[in-house]
């Protein structure tokens, strides 16, 4: 099992330290309530099992004075990254959580080799939007209809890391 500590970002918010390290089974519970808080259509536990499983997804918490704080899943692919799933909790959100989480995923995709990165988002999730943007991704494109909850258009976004 990998921890990783991060101690820099790329944006300037608040949480200096935070520790980031394998999701585990046992820790669902307080990631399924992040999760809940975040989306419309949130992720199940068995999602989040299946995920665990696959030797290319990538699940990873976010831990801070000892409690889950964030998570994001994503997946290696040859030399491409996808961003799957990146969730923050209420009270730390505008803290830096998903910036270091973000930066923590092209920290390990730069270990294994991979020069790009995509993810799909909510066209009216602004925040993300910015936040992405950051890190160098950029709108490449668009799937109308691909939130089946809302009937929102995602964002296609891409970056070369």
């Amino acid at each position: 099992m990998k921890t990783f500590h991060t101690e820099h970002t790329h944006a300037p918010e608040t949480i200096l330290d935070i520790t980031m390290r394998d999701m585990r089974a046992d820790d669902l519970p307080d990631v399924l309530t992040i999760e809940r808080a975040s989306f419309p259509t949130p992720w199940t536990e068995g999602m989040f099992l299946d995920e665990m499983r696959h030797p290319f997804c990538y699940d990873l918490v976010g831990i801070v004075e000892g409690r889950i704080v964030g998570y994001i899943s994503f997946a290696i692919v040859f030399d491409e990254i996808h961003l799957r799933n990146i969730a923050v909790s209420e009270d730390r959100r505008r803290c830096g959580v998903a910036s270091k989480l973000l930066l923590c995923m092209i920290e390990v995709s730069s270990q294994m080799g991979v020069r790009y990165g995509t993810l799909e988002v909510r066209e009216s999730n602004k925040a993300a939007l910015e936040l992405y943007k950051r890190f160098g991704f950029v709108v490449k494109g668009a799937r109308p209809y691909y939130y089946s909850d809302t009937g929102e258009t995602a964002l296609i976004m891409w970056a070369d890391f």
